[in-house]
């Protein structure tokens, strides 16, 4: 009984390490894990749009300005 004690105690300080670790690094690195996934979306989304956009001609000029709206 004392030996299945004992391997619950070391599973659950290993699992506490582990988890303690885990936030451990998350914390340190956060804003470079932030900075990462900013630009993995950025870059999906940008991929994402060009394909998705049909193409536009642009006129290459414009016709004459409109008049002035009256004033009330």
């Amino acid at each position: 009984m004392q030996k299945l004690i004992n391997a619950a105690a070391l599973f659950s300080g290993v699992v506490s390490l582990a988890v303690v670790g885990t936030v451990g690094y998350v914390f340190i690195r956060k804003d470079a894990i932030i900075e990462g996934v900013k630009s993995k979306v950025a870059e999906q989304i940008s991929g994402s749009l060009l394909q998705n956009m049909p193409s536009i001609d642009l006129p290459s000029s414009t016709g004459p300005a409109l008049p002035d709206m009256p004033k009330f």
